[in-house]
């Protein structure tokens, strides 16, 4: 385990919170936490990503009190197929980082979206089909500009 990483892994996901709670941009910023617990999850043994998932799922779900719940089991759940997908899949490619960044953020929405009370969720064609293919492509985006930046740095555990 690099501790750098998981140090990147932490600031992501307490950006996030600073951008969406603090500053309150909500769809204006990308899903940091996400970011955040994917990058941990090729990092950690799959019992402690979905760990950190869970306590990240906490501080999302309490956020939204309506909702309670939906994100922790999304971010369990996606923390830990995270960190299945390195015995699966070896290499981090640009192709690689974009489709398993894309696929983390489209599954955890999905898994949030089905466990939402229905009273609480937008109708599937607009929360999935618009808002959440919108969301997972700025999600990959963004996480493909910061690997090409910070990278070889994370690699080299910071040293030029």
């Amino acid at each position: 385990m690099r501790v750098l990483v998981v140090v990147v892994g932490a600031v992501l996901v307490g950006l996030h919170f600073v951008l969406h709670v603090g500053l309150g941009f909500e769809a204006g910023a990308p899903d940091l936490a996400t970011l955040g617990v994917l990058v941990l999850a090729r990092e950690l043994r799959m019992g402690t990503a979905a760990g950190i998932g869970f306590a990240v799922g906490l501080l999302e779900d309490a956020t939204n009190p309506l909702g309670f719940g939906s994100a922790t089991m999304a971010f369990t759940l996606v923390g830990a197929a995270g960190a299945r997908s390195r015995d699966l899949f070896v290499g981090d490619s640009v192709t690689f980082v974009v489709t398993y960044l894309f696929a983390g953020k489209f599954v955890r929405d999905g898994i949030q979206w089905f466990m939402a009370s229905s009273e609480l969720r937008e109708p599937f064609q607009r929360a999935m089909l618009v808002d959440s293919l919108m969301a997972s492509l700025y999600l990959a985006v963004v996480g493909v500009v910061l690997v090409r930046v910070f990278g070889n740095w994370l690699e080299t555990g910071g040293a030029s």
